[in-house]
């Protein structure tokens, strides 16, 4: 066990990480303040899954940059129509076991086939956790504002991440776009690597998501989509030793940041402090992601509780649900990955050799 909670304080290296915080937090914060100047904080939700275009600059050359973010955000925005448009027509927000479970299947589709387009379109972070995340919440939502409003406030959040992705060069002397590096041609293996990937985003969600709302009678639990959040949290990584040790930091981090959340609650913050707040985690997020997944979980665990409850209202239920969900999920996501350690070995031997 030591060797999977290894690390736990350890910070990798830099690499001038202090950039993309900033970015991605007044990414974040400016659209956030916009809509408390205009009393439009229904629209909340969808401003924040648009500013998540920030998170997808962790790339060089500015040039670059753009190019990447307007493809992240991009699919965002898919994403963010097609959830809506799901909880519009297709999901019965009168019948909470049914709206549960329709939830759960069509996120569970959401997270195969947008974990196939990034890896077609090679964006980086890879995989579905931020598509899940942003489509299951909208879907969720019982009251939706006006379908025009929320695609218009989703589309300056992105449009406004992807200014600031590329403000540096207004700033920095001797900036310049520079050459726009095209991605390499993916390979005939690297292809089947991102479909059997897709295939573990399917089962990870779809299990983590079932069983949530299988135990959530006897749990009291209300969020199923943490669970599948939490479950494709192992799929990244080079090694199932490492994807088994995300799993982990995962649990040990929402713990941990569950702490700072119930402080949260205690002092009842005005609505102000608390978008505030959304800033400053995002900025802590993005400076201990890429160095130390277990630190960034701590900051990362308030600042999703905060950005989805808002507008309802923050509770202890919030904490109860986030730590049962995040257990759920992170257990069938280290469970996927042996499963799929196993297959990949198998693939490789056998069959990988025949198709050349």
């Amino acid at each position: 066990m030591g060797k999977y909670i290894e690390g736990l304080l350890t910070l990798g290296p830099s690499n001038n990480d202090h950039w993309i915080a900033l970015r991605t937090a007044i990414g974040i914060f400016v659209p956030l303040f916009g809509l408390l100047a205009i009393d439009r904080l229904d629209l909340m939700v969808f401003v924040i899954f648009g500013a998540f275009t920030g998170v997808y600059g962790r790339v060089p050359g500015y040039a670059n940059r753009l190019v990447a973010q307007a493809k992240a955000g991009g699919l965002f925005l898919a994403v963010i129509l097609a959830a809506a448009l799901s909880s519009h027509y297709l999901v019965n927000h009168d019948d909470p076991a049914s709206s549960a479970w329709m939830v759960v299947g069509l996120t569970t589709v959401v997270s195969g086939i947008c974990s196939v387009v990034t890896g077609f379109l090679q964006l980086r972070p890879g995989g579905s956790l931020f598509h899940i995340f942003a489509f299951a919440a909208i879907a969720s939502m019982p009251h939706q504002p006006p379908l025009a409003e929320s695609m218009a406030a989703a589309l300056v959040a992105v449009l406004f991440a992807v200014a600031v992705g590329f403000s540096g060069m207004l700033f920095a002397r001797g900036a310049s776009w520079g050459p726009h590096a095209a991605p390499a041609p993916l390979s005939r293996t690297v292809r089947l690597a991102i479909w059997n990937e897709a295939l573990l985003y399917l089962l990870a969600a779809g299990l983590a998501g079932s069983i949530a709302n299988l135990l959530a009678p006897a749990l009291s639990t209300g969020h199923s989509y943490w669970a599948m959040v939490a479950a494709v949290v192992p799929l990244v990584g080079h090694t199932t030793r490492h994807r088994v040790r995300r799993g982990i930091h995962r649990i040990l981090g929402t713990v941990t940041g569950l702490v700072l959340m119930a402080a949260v609650i205690a002092f009842a913050p005005p609505v102000w402090v608390l978008l505030g707040m959304i800033g400053l985690l995002q900025f802590a997020a993005e400076m201990f992601i890429a160095r130390n997944y277990f630190l960034a979980q701590i900051f990362v665990t308030p600042l999703a509780l905060v950005g989805v409850s808002v507008g309802t209202g923050l509770n202890t239920a919030l904490l109860y649900d986030r730590m049962l969900e995040t257990i759920i999920g992170a257990l069938v996501g280290m469970a996927v990955v042996v499963i799929g350690s196993v297959y990949g070995a198998w693939f490789r031997r056998r069959l990988l050799p025949k198709l050349g």
